[in-house]
């Protein structure tokens, strides 16, 4: 059965906790390219350390690659 995107957006993507989530997950990226460099963070994902994606301090976040941030640990 294929997946039905609208759906899934609708029921879950679209709630007001997950948009704020993936904005503070959006906003985590630039801060890093801002203070790494675009050449630095290309191809790789930020990683919240803590695994809240709204505790963008510092110290919370990291650059991992996609495998590693993406497996399960």
């Amino acid at each position: 059965m294929p997946r039905n995107y609208s759906k899934e957006y609708r029921e879950y993507h679209a709630k007001p906790g997950q948009r704020k989530n993936r904005s503070k997950r959006n906003s985590a990226r630039r801060l890093m390219r801002k203070k790494l460099g675009e050449g630095r963070i290309r191809g790789k994902d930020i990683d919240h350390k803590d695994k809240n994606p709204r505790n963008n301090s510092r110290g919370n976040l990291r650059v991992l690659s996609k495998s590693i941030n993406r497996s399960v640990r």
